[in-house]
């Protein structure tokens, strides 16, 4: 038994044990909507992975998704090498293992219209890449090990990353849009005229590129970066905001220096905020 436990040991030490390997894992789900030619929604959560969503002509939702080991993985399994010998031990002693699946679980609802999509994401990542009717609002987010990317949609995004960045493109509508790690890039093929939008990081540049005949306020803050456009933008000349508060006895004076302005007159406001980055705002070719 000692033999047969030490071998074991030397096998995954030198990666070479492929009956304990993880391998990757893919499924594809296809959701029927109730009413085809009408617009959607897609709502989305993750902890682990990355969520690419693509607008196609066509009536359904494609779901494919992946999940497989990173080299963070695999260093995380060589630290588990100790408990998987224990667990050989276990079964040399009768004992069975109860099987809880695999590392992928994926599940999607749809109602009227409304799908929202559900992976286990806790252990591994999962790569989510989902094809959509070209009208369909997306809300989306994942936390860490992934980016999110929108393209070729038309409608209201709602999208927030923590540890990775934001990638949107030929996109129509609105969107708001927010990241802590992570660049966040966007270019619209038309927009929203009626609808607030915004985009914030903390570590990452904004870049945003609009159509010629786009009208907005836009609001704008860089505390560690510069800010730049190509629209003939129209600064209002107001005095940065002071902002005072209290506490025991204590007044606390702060002042956000924003940069204000109109762009073809002005319209609804467009947020951009980075803490550590630059800001562009840039006009359609």
């Amino acid at each position: 038994m000692h033999t047969i436990v030490s071998t074991l040991l030397m096998l995954l030490l030198n990666g070479s044990a492929p009956l304990l390997a993880q391998t990757d894992e893919k499924q594809q789900l296809v959701v029927p909507l109730s009413d085809p030619g009408k617009p959607g929604s897609l709502e989305v959560g993750l902890l682990n992975g990355s969520i690419h969503v693509v607008g196609y002509n066509g009536k359904e939702v494609i779901i494919e998704a992946s999940t497989g080991t990173t080299h963070s993985d695999r260093v995380k399994e060589k630290e588990k090498i100790k408990e998987r010998v224990s667990d050989e031990r276990a079964s040399s002693t009768g004992m069975k293992r109860i099987s809880t699946g695999g590392s992928l679980d994926l599940s999607a609802q749809e109602r009227n219209n409304q799908v929202r999509v559900e992976a286990n994401s806790h252990r591994y990542p999962v790569d989510l890449t989902i094809r959509v009717p070209q009208r369909f609002s997306v809300k989306v987010s994942t936390v860490n090990r992934g980016t999110i990317t929108v393209r070729d949609i038309t409608g209201d995004l709602e999208l927030n990353n923590v540890n990775g960045s934001i990638e949107l493109t030929n996109i129509s509508g609105s969107a708001v849009a927010n990241t802590v790690n992570g660049h966040l890039t966007a270019v619209f093929r038309d927009t929203n005229g009626n609808k607030p939008m915004a985009f914030s990081t903390l570590n990452g540049r904004i870049d945003v590129t609009f159509p010629a005949s786009v009208k907005a306020n836009v609001k704008m803050k860089s505390d560690r970066g510069d800010i730049y456009s190509d629209f003939d933008v129209d600064i209002e000349k107001n005095q940065p905001q002071v902002n005072r508060s209290s506490q025991s006895g204590m007044y606390r004076v702060s002042i956000e220096d924003w940069v204000n302005g109109r762009i073809n007159g002005g319209g609804p406001e467009v947020m951009m905020k980075s803490m550590q980055g630059s800001i562009y705002v840039r006009k359609a070719k």
